[in-house]
């Protein structure tokens, strides 16, 4: 059956396949492997990861090693960028909640600043009325006085 893609001359004519449990690794790890071997071949156009992943083998010849390679360097840049995304948002977020903080800390600070000023206002309320009171009985003392002149003069 001729291939419809070239072949490099790293390429051998039938692809190099193994069994995928001669590999020592874990059923999900084969699974995985499969999965992106198969993604791989699908994005080369190649149906070669398909037919080897029915037959329960994995190819290793130097084309699919270097498809597979490919991939997992897409693989991995795309996880970079969404890495660099999460930081990014994670950045924004972290700077967000330090300004809320610090307006937070304004806020308080003003309200504060205000407290102290009410009780200023009110202690000199208090010395005023402190002083009303001082006068109530000077006025007091003297209408006593006056009170008794008169009835002496009476």
């Amino acid at each position: 059956m001729p291939s419809s893609q070239p072949r490099s001359p790293h390429q051998a004519a039938t692809p190099t396949s193994i069994p995928d449990n001669r590999l020592g690794l874990s059923p999900q790890d084969v699974a995985t492997l499969r999965q992106h071997q198969q993604l791989a071949h699908a994005q080369a156009r190649s149906p070669a990861g398909s037919q080897a992943s029915s037959q329960g083998r994995l190819l290793l010849d130097p084309g699919s090693l270097q498809l597979l390679s490919r991939h997992f360097d897409r693989v991995m840049q795309a996880i970079g960028q969404r890495l660099e995304q999460l930081n990014h948002a994670t950045e924004i977020a972290t700077q967000a909640q330090y300004d809320r903080a610090g307006n937070a800390i304004q806020m308080a600070d003003a309200e504060i600043a205000r407290f102290r000023a009410i009780l200023h206002q009110i202690d000199e309320l208090e010395t005023e009325f402190d002083k009303m009171k001082r006068i109530r009985e000077i006025v007091r003392s003297f209408r006593a006085r006056v009170e008794q002149l008169e009835r002496r003069l009476g």
